[in-house]
Parts: structure tokens; sequence; C-alpha cells
């Protein structure tokens, strides 16, 4: 299998990571996320504005790159390595990926506003005792006359509160747990109904806890069949984890550099204590961790375009090999710095951070070596 990119995906790397290199620096990243509104919009204009990137997935048609699944992952890559908080994930990878797979009839408009920077995306699905089980929506939507009535709880929505729009789950028939009666609505921020309770999240990202209370849109406002949503839920959420591990190797190449770098600083009796076998061999493991992640992360994006099992398997079988990586390289990055690497000054500790969060987003190891082994015995019988 080709891991190489077009000399157009490395084109994009290189114009993401110089931008970054210059714009969002570690302090400048730190004055950003320290203030409110917890994020740059005037770096969030120049992605959509001078790089273009907003549009990197989506068809020249609709104002795009003509890119897909891997520029999403070459971005997100770049935006780990400097631990961007802009909503590119939220935005253009899930609220573009509804958009992009439900054929709604407002797709080219409103893709057309995201790559414009103008509209902002937030995906509201998860609620209090969902965990990770996509099926599991107590949100209730109940038609009326020509519009839908939403009712429901929905919790850490990361980047609502700099959105436009969210992306709500809610259930229009059968009970919280059914795989069918799950439908999905564009509902706009500030509609009549919608409260929000903002918090910054351990990682530097902003996140809301979000209460509908007698909600009303218009039947315009379904994003792909009623009582038909989850089969579309799942393959959005599956670019979303893709894109995630993407963002997730960065953040990797990072805890492992700083700990290479750090080492070769740090002397103990008279020399580096990257000279000491024993941490060597710790290092090594780093970068073997690294690397599988890399390959696991590739493989699972080029993926996506393949059949829902297929696509399903290799994208949890990445998420396993990403938590664990996270888990493993981030613990050992902050032990080789000692206390130091937890503060606020030094960049490890804000790598180890986010490390923690992707380990547990859209899914922990467990959730997704069950979901591996379900969809490998479906396809053995």
């Amino acid at each position: 299998m080709d891991f190489n990119f077009t000399d157009e995906q490395s084109m994009l790397r290189d114009t993401v990571a110089s931008y970054l290199a210059d714009h969002y620096a570690f302090d400048q990243r730190r004055a950003i996320v320290a203030k409110e509104p917890g994020w740059s919009p005037a770096v969030w204009k120049a992605f959509a504005e001078e790089l273009g990137i907003l549009g990197a997935p989506f068809s020249e048609e609709l104002g795009g790159l003509g890119g897909g699944p891997i520029e999403n992952m070459v971005v997100m890559e770049e935006f780990g390595k400097a631990l961007v908080v802009e909503p590119y994930l939220g935005t253009v990878v899930i609220g573009g990926g509804f958009l992009k797979h439900s054929g709604h009839p407002r797709a080219a408009e409103l893709i057309g506003a995201i790559v414009a920077g103008e509209a902002i995306f937030a995906f509201a699905q998860a609620e209090p005792t969902s965990r990770y089980n996509l099926a599991h929506v107590a949100t209730t939507a109940k038609q009326d006359g020509g519009s839908y009535v939403l009712n429901g709880k929905k919790s850490v929505v990361v980047g609502a509160p700099f959105a436009t729009h969210l992306i709500v789950t809610a259930r229009t028939a059968g009970a919280s747990r059914d795989a069918q009666g799950i439908s999905v609505f564009i509902v706009e921020k500030g509609a009549a109904g919608v409260t929000t309770r903002d918090y910054p999240t351990v990682d530097g990202n902003r996140a809301s806890e979000i209460t509908l209370e007698n909600v009303k849109v218009d039947a315009s406002a379904l994003i792909g069949p009623a009582d038909h949503g989850l089969p579309l839920i799942e393959k959005v959420v599956d670019e979303a984890v893709a894109a995630t591990c993407g963002e997730a190797v960065g953040v990797l190449r990072k805890l492992h550099e700083g700990t290479l770098d750090y080492t070769r600083q740090r002397k103990q009796f008279g020399q580096p204590i990257s000279a000491f076998q024993v941490l060597q061999h710790r290092m090594v493991d780093m970068f073997i961790g690294v690397e599988q992640s890399i390959s696991m992360t590739y493989m699972a994006n080029i993926k996506l375009a393949e059949a829902d099992d297929d696509r399903a398997k290799a994208v949890s079988a990445a998420k396993v090999q990403i938590g664990k990586a996270c888990k493993f390289v981030g613990q050992n990055a902050i032990q080789l710095h000692g206390g130091m690497g937890m503060t606020d000054e030094l960049a490890i500790g804000h790598y180890f951070k986010r490390a923690t969060l992707i380990e547990t987003a859209f899914g922990d190891i467990d959730h997704h070596l069950a979901r591996y082994e379900f969809l490998s015995l479906g396809q053995a019988a």
C-alpha cells in the first residue's frame, strides 16, 4: 500500500506548518487559551482566507481544494504539533462531513460558509449517561406539523462556546438505546430554547453543557433520513476518529522529540541522561509507539472509503493503538522530565494533557477493542 503523499498534500502540509511556526508558537498559543474567548478569530480567518485550508476536504465545485480524509489528516497532524484549539474538527470534519454525506438541500450553501470561515459547527451528540454509545440518545425531537421540537441535554460539546451551528442527534422514535429512531438536526446556537454552560477543558480547549428546551426547528433542519440517522452518524464519527488520530500523531511526535531534546541536555553524574542505556531503551520504546501510530493512522484514513465494517475495523484498530501510545509516550515523557514536565511554562505538559484527552475521545481503548471484536465476529459469521 502506498503511504506516500502527493505533491499537493506535501504542499498543504508545508503551508500549514509554515503558518503555525510563524503565528502559533507555544507562547502565542498559551496567550490564546489563557483569555476569553479561548480561541483566535484572527487565526481562523487566516485559515479561511490566507491558507484556504477550511476547504481542504471539499470538492472544487463547493469552493474547496478537492481533497478528502487524507487532507484532513495532514492538517490535523500539523495542528497536533502546534496544539491548535481552533474548531477544525467540529466544523470541517464533522459539520462538513454530515453536510457532504447527507445530500442536505443546503449543503452547498453551508459548506461555502464553512470554507469562508463564517459558519462554525459543534457536534452535540454525547449525553450525561451515554458513554461512547452512539445509539444512546435520550434527547427527543417531536414532530409538530412542518417542524420538530427538541428537548434534552448534551454534554462536553467541544467548540460549542464559539459555534454558530450545532449538529444535534435526537430521538424521533423508539427507546433511548435503540439503533433505529435516531435523527440528526442542524440547530442554530442562537435559537430560542438553547442554553449553554461554557467551561475550559484540561487541555486548553473550550466546551459546553447544552440544554435544549422546546427548541423549534423547521423540517429542513433534518440531516439525512428521519429515524435512520445512525449509519450516517457512525460514518462521520469514524472520519472524526481518523482525523483525531492524525492530530494524535502530531502530539506524539512532539512528546518524543521534546523528551529526546531534554534528555540530551539534562546531566546527571557528569553526563547527559540520554547516555544511560536504560533510558535509551525507554526512548526507543516511545519511538516504536509513535511509528506504529503513524502507520495505523495512515491505514485508517485510507480505508475510510471502504465498506462500513472494513472502515469501522480499521478506525477502531487505529484508535486502540493511538490510545496505547498516548498513554505510554505521554507518561514516559513526563517521567523523564520529572516534576517540571507538568508545569504550565513547559510545553511538554500541554502535549501530555492533550494526549490524555485524545486517549478517550470518541471511545477509549476498551470501547474500540470491543467494537473491533464485535465487527470481526460478525464478518466471520
